[in-house]
């Protein structure tokens, strides 16, 4: 077996700087877009939503292409509908009436999904822009560090709430993604997640319906007709959400109404500090894409209702991309049964994600075959692991960075 590894340095560019907006700590910052470069793959993010703009890496043959939907200018991202490649929270995904109860007090939110909240509300962290808080373009772990504060009341939400999303490159070819989120006066409830929306074909190549998918999980959380939980955690198998071998997006997507858009409860033991997600292969382009998460919950998306002007012009259809979004469970503020995202004053929840790209020409026993483009998510070596039960509670603590 012939083994090529790419390993990725941070080259800082700042593309441009497109004017000033307020924060939620009522300061004005710069929105930029940066670019993170070895030879020739690249990756580049913004500080408007803490979004991940492209990530461009080789195919098999060694043609490059961005593999992440998205826009052409910052222009265009003040108007997205769709969250491509933002940090969403207080909350992501929904919580059902726009409502919950902490503590003896009820919360009301802003509806933005019909009655319910998803993503944290109309403008949640994703219209936002974020400080950036650190950046060292060079060494052996490159990164760039986002910061929000989220003050008491925003979107409804109880508390300050002190936000870091931290992009880094690691030793052995890993791209992490760090959320930490420090309550500071009042309880309440956090569930980070990037809404990157992936097409290992390129973006622009079509749908993602010959993509094959591996995720690592027995059981799903099912949801009404407005997509919320029922408070049911039932088995996948004999349904079309049964992913546990590998098999085609598109093989059982017609026997959805309009696609997938549902959360699993991921296998693994609590003991681990990761579990591996999921992994998707498009054989076309040789490209992998591997998930390991120290979250309970993964949200398989595959962009039902995308109809969108893109990035040159390309208009993204229903099923162009689909995204992993690992996460808590949906609505769990409002299913005891559901681990729990409360985070009480002075204690820290941290969410990570992260990833390898590396080059290598093998033949894989899960009918990968000639895996050559390959897309990793490991350890970054940081934080607790957030209990995987299928009910209870738990929480996660770090030592805290400002």
């Amino acid at each position: 077996m012939a083994k090529f590894s790419v390993l990725f340095c941070l080259s800082l560019s700042l593309l441009m700087i497109f004017g000033f907006f307020t924060t939620g700590s009522a300061t004005k910052e710069e929105i930029g877009i940066f670019e993170l470069k070895k030879g020739n793959l690249s990756m580049k993010v913004t500080n408007y939503g803490a979004r991940v703009i492209s990530f461009v890496l080789p195919d098999k043959y060694g043609n490059l292409a961005d593999v992440v939907l998205g826009y052409d200018t910052i222009k265009e991202y003040l108007n997205d509908s769709s969250s491509f490649g933002a940090i969403v929270g207080r909350v992501a995904n929904r919580i059902s009436g726009a409502q919950f109860t902490l503590n003896g007090t009820l919360y009301k939110l802003v509806a933005n999904d019909g009655k319910n909240t998803l993503h944290g509300g109309s403008k949640g962290f994703s219209k936002v822009v974020w400080k950036v808080k650190k950046y060292s373009p060079e060494g052996f772990t490159p990164h760039i560090v986002f910061a929000y504060h989220s003050f008491d009341g925003e979107e409804g939400f109880p508390g300050d709430l002190h936000v870091i999303v931290e992009y880094k490159l690691l030793g052995d070819n890993k791209l992490s993604i760090k959320m930490k989120a420090k309550s500071l006066n009042k309880a309440t409830p956090v569930n980070l997640a990037n809404h990157a929306y992936w097409n290992l074909g390129g973006h622009n190549s079509g749908d993602i319906l010959s993509e094959e998918i591996q995720i690592f999980s027995s059981h799903y959380t099912p949801v009404d007709s407005e997509l919320i939980p029922t408070g049911k955690i039932v088995t996948v198998k004999g349904t079309p959400f049964d992913f546990l071998r590998p098999n085609t997006i598109g093989s059982r997507i017609n026997k959805l109404a309009n696609g997938y858009d549902i959360n699993y409860a991921l296998d693994g033991s609590a003991k681990e500090k990761f579990n591996k997600a999921a992994i998707v292969h498009d054989k076309k382009s040789g490209r992998v894409m591997e998930i390991l998460t120290n979250q309970p919950g993964v949200q398989f998306y595959t962009s039902n209702t995308l109809n969108q002007k893109g990035k040159g012009g390309f208009v993204y259809k229903p099923h162009a991309a689909l995204c992993l979004e690992t996460q808590g469970f949906p609505d769990s503020v409002n299913h005891p049964n559901f681990p729990s995202q409360i985070v009480n004053p002075g204690v820290i929840a941290v969410e990570l994600f992260s990833g390898l790209p590396h080059l290598q020409e093998c033949v894989s026993n899960l009918s990968l075959s000639k895996v050559v483009s390959r897309f990793e998510c490991h350890d970054p070596g940081e934080g607790l692991v957030m209990g995987n039960s299928l009910s209870g509670t738990s929480s996660m603590l770090a030592p805290y960075d400002d």
